[in-house]
């Protein structure tokens, strides 16, 4: 059975994200999730305004029929060597340092690496922003 991760916030959840996991999944036979520990999203999105707390994330995510297990993680450099995964899916905004050493990681330990493409004109951050805008 041909294991496939996918790594995020899942915060605000959308389209894109839906895609995300249905693109993810046509690469193997099991999808598992990891959503990012709500304690840990600041240090890597600084200016984040979370919606949704990491269990209720987790309850969204895991209520898709696509997905088959998910998890919990802080860093995703660190969580990928906890996980029996053969394919790391990504999206293309997915680029800071830690993603950086998980790539690294995973071309190190014979893993693959699919960077998979955002879904045109929908992300979290234009939805927070259009949200800010309606509430002034």
């Amino acid at each position: 059975m041909k294991k496939v991760i996918t790594v995020g916030v899942f915060d605000y959840f959308h389209l894109g994200h839906l895609r995300l996991f249905e693109n993810a999944k046509k690469l193997g036979d099991y999808l598992i999730v990891a959503v990012q520990d709500g304690d840990c999203i600041l240090k890597t999105k600084p200016n984040a305004n979370v919606l949704y707390s990491t269990e209720q994330r987790i309850e969204l995510v895991r209520a898709l029929r696509v997905v088959d297990e998910v998890i919990t993680y802080r860093d995703v450099d660190k969580i990928l060597p906890a996980v029996d995964f053969d394919v790391f899916a990504i999206g293309g905004d997915q680029t800071h340092e830690g993603f950086q050493r998980a790539v690294k990681w995973c071309e190190e330990n014979g893993k693959e690496v699919v960077r998979l493409p955002r879904t045109p004109v929908i992300c979290s951050s234009a939805i927070k922003s259009r949200l800010d805008a309606e509430r002034k």
